[in-house]
């Protein structure tokens, strides 16, 4: 008897169409909120044809440049200096692009996205006339694009420097402007600020404005984890605290905007695409721009920082490390005790919580009430003598905003009320006090294009802050304005990146009335020309984690552009920042991330470190005795190379040429000049930090002639890239065999363990 035909199984079936559903779910819902993550939207237009007329075509001199206009485009050359070629247009492509748009800006928590309309690009340039007008040449015709025709006017006259050329851009009826410089075929670009990118930023896109720096950027998965969950907030290659029009090319040429000019701080594009040209268009009516060239990268660097001077940064700063302590009196004393029997060498403590603590979206954050919080720091004044007489400064921390006081009890004034009844803050578009979230609470801007409201709060700064005992301070954010807002002067989309000149103004102003000229000051954001007014800048807030876009790794990438971009000084957070639980991975510090950051910044010039947001979560170099020993031995070799670090600072205050440098700026044409991941301290010490975890050897481009390590002897040869064993404790450093400063170099590091 045949048995029956079994019944077919469906839920095999259904389970896996209710499983395809719930995928299908799940990737539109994550579509969906990747859509909503806002993205920059920048565009910039592509050069088109040049005409250039018969009567404009000839030669002129501006001061000892020769200035040659012909059929094929626009070239200067130094008669003084062999024909050096500072400027030159791309051939037979128009060097002068205008715009007709507008640019729109979404804010979340000062993550800034621009949306650009370019509703008219006029990409034809029609040279008509030039003329020169007793030293200056005058060089005008039209632009033609989409139907329509706009005149510009292109000045050129001899900049500050022999050599020099200042060239003055303008196009009333125009929106935006663009400057097109021809560079050689691949010649790399360096610069726009603190770029957290290669050293080389070609092939991209920029925005140039001043905005968060992110979380991740890139780095996964917590950059998609940090836009989905803030709008944003994982930010991407572009994004950073410190952006301003200002680029070098491996042609050894410059262009930098006059900071000076509040239309040079107007947003921009920096459009690096093209092999043989970078474009730099502002979002403004007028460009004006130094132009610059020299035979080697140092000599340009120094060049075009000669019209600045720089201020001081005192000795002490390099005698030991500034350690980062919050918690109170005893935690504090407690902490250098621990720290002072290892043998670690201290410069001062940063107490940045010395107003107070509070808990908000990010982690530990604080009261920016700007006054003293007695009850965390009992016998403060004392306190501030003791450390003194161990020849340890405290370093505190203050930021452009004000939260009102009324919200904590134990304050004797409420700048936030002060600021609010004087019409000293930034304005929302109904004319009331602009209250932006801080995740997690609400603060106002202090209303820096207004002169008396910077007047009153370099006054805070000199009795509230400077007045408690601080040597110095963290002088954080700048990056805040939003587009909307309503000021006393000028307009917010030429403000918002100026914003932190005006902040650094306002601080120099204070240590200069508090009688502390050469008082410690760092920012992370920037602006073109602050390093007239700041001593001292770091590298923002980096992720706790080794990684190029955002980690260990790219605190030095940022090293690199802001270096040639005018940060003459320039330091990161030992262990970084930023630490957050992304569910699939909790970021906290390795094992090995303190150590391996403090030996990058023993070769630094400030050497700092950092709790992160989360304290307790992460480790820190003062908690237990294996911490504390290997933190004490990286701070008394950075404070035993301090006689060679004051000469390497003293050369960069008064030159410009940064101290910590991108081995193109010391050897440019080697092969080791291609490498992004060692850098020079001065002109002396290479050195290659491992930046990567659980490795025990780092890889080094050595530039031609002989090295010599400096913590072992063992020497290698040059025009060379070879494997160097970096144990934990021995970074790798090395100095030229025949180089005068090596004596005294391994005489400085030689008594480290002793």
């Amino acid at each position: 008897m045949s048995q029956p035909a079994p019944r077919p199984r469906r839920w095999p079936r259904v389970l896996a169409i209710v499983l395809l559903a719930l995928v299908v779910a799940a990737a539109l819902a994550i579509a969906w909120l990747v859509n909503r993550v806002p993205r920059d939207d920048v565009a910039a237009p592509s050069p088109g044809r040049l005409e250039v007329s018969e009567q404009a075509v000839g030669t002129w001199r501006v001061g000892t440049v020769d200035v040659a206009l012909t059929e094929a485009g626009l070239r200067m050359t130094d008669t003084a200096r062999d024909g050096l070629v500072v400027w030159e247009s791309p051939p037979e492509t128009a060097f002068v692009l205008g715009v007709l748009g507008s640019v729109e800006w979404e804010d979340y928590r000062r993550y800034f996205w621009p949306r650009t309309d370019h509703e008219c690009e006029l990409t034809d340039q029609s040279v008509r006339s030039a003329t020169d007008d007793g030293g200056r040449l005058e060089i005008s015709g039209v632009l033609a694009g989409c139907g329509q025709l706009r005149e510009f006017l292109l000045e050129l006259r001899p900049g500050p420097t022999r050599g020099d050329v200042v060239l003055e851009l303008s196009g009333r009826e125009l929106d935006a402007l663009t400057l097109v410089t021809g560079r050689s075929p691949d010649a790399g670009v360096h610069g726009f600020g603190e770029q957290y990118a290669p050293f080389d930023v070609s092939g991209r896109l920029i925005p140039i404005v001043v905005r968060e720096q992110g979380v991740g950027r890139g780095e996964q998965p917590v950059t998609l984890l940090a836009d989905l969950s803030n709008r944003g907030a994982g930010g991407n290659l572009s994004t950073t605290y410190a952006a301003w029009p200002s680029f070098v090319t491996a042609d050894v040429r410059g262009v930098a905007l006059d900071p000076d000019l509040p239309e040079s701080h107007a947003y921009a594009v920096a459009d690096t695409r093209r092999a043989d040209t970078v474009g730099l268009t502002t979002w403004a009516p007028r460009l004006h721009a130094l132009l610059t060239a020299d035979s080697d990268p140092l000599a340009l660097i120094e060049r075009r920082a000669r019209a600045q001077d720089r201020p001081p940064l005192p000795g002490w700063l390099s005698q030991g490390a500034v350690v980062g302590i919050q918690g109170g009196t005893e935690k504090v004393r407690s902490v250098v005790e621990d720290l002072m029997a290892e043998g670690a060498a201290l410069s001062a403590v940063w107490l940045q919580d010395w107003t107070g603590a509070r808990k908000a979206d990010l982690g530990d954050r604080l009261w920016w009430t700007w006054q003293l919080d007695e009850q965390r720091y009992p016998g403060w004044d004392q306190l501030v003598s003791d450390l003194d007489d161990q020849g340890i400064r405290v370093l505190t921390y203050v930021n452009t905003w004000l939260v009102d006081a009324a919200e904590k009890d134990d304050q004797t004034r409420n700048l936030y009320a002060e600021a609010a009844d004087a019409g000293y803050l930034v304005l929302d578009p109904d004319g009331s006090v602009y209250e932006l979230d801080q995740g997690g609470f609400d603060a106002a801007l202090v209303d820096l294009t207004n002169p008396d409201a910077r007047d009153w709060y370099a006054d805070v700064i000199v009795t509230e802050v400077l007045g408690a005992g601080a040597a110095g301070f963290m002088a954080d954010f700048g990056e805040g304005l939003p587009f909307d807002a309503q000021l006393a002067d000028g307009e917010p989309d030429v403000e918002h990146n100026r914003w932190p000149l005006l902040w650094a103004q306002t601080v120099r102003d204070a240590c200069e009335r508090a009688g502390q000229p050469d008082c410690v000051t760092w920012f992370r954001t920037g602006s073109g020309g602050m390093a007239e007014y700041a001593p001292m800048f770091w590298n923002g807030d980096q992720i706790v984690t080794y990684s190029p876009q955002d980690g260990l790794a790219s605190a030095l990438l940022g090293t690199f552009n802001a270096g040639v971009s005018g940060w003459h000084l320039t330091h990161s957070d030992i262990g970084g920042y930023i630490s957050v639980d992304a569910l699939v991975r909790d970021y906290v510090r390795s094992p090995e991330l303190n150590r391996r950051w403090a030996e990058m910044e023993a070769f630094g010039v400030m050497m700092r470190t950092h709790e992160s947001n989360r304290p307790a979560d992460n480790e820190q170099v003062y908690d237990t005795e294996r911490t504390r020993a290997d933190f004490a031995r990286m701070t008394r070799l950075f404070a035993a190379l301090a006689p060679y670090r004051a000469d390497v600072v003293a050369e960069a205050v008064e030159t410009g040429v940064p101290a910590l440098r991108h081995t193109w700026l010391q050897y440019p044409g080697s092969a080791a000049a291609q490498s992004d991941t060692q850098f020079f301290l001065g002109s002396s010490v290479l050195v290659a930090p491992v930046l990567a975890e659980s490795r025990d050897s780092v890889e080094v481009s050595f530039p031609p002639g002989e090295w010599v390590h400096l913590l072992t002897g063992e020497t290698f040869e040059g025009d060379a890239t070879v494997q160097v064993a970096a144990p934990l404790g021995t970074p790798a450093a090395f100095v030229r065999a025949d180089d005068d400063r090596r004596a005294d170099l391994e005489a400085m590091v030689a008594g480290v363990d002793r």
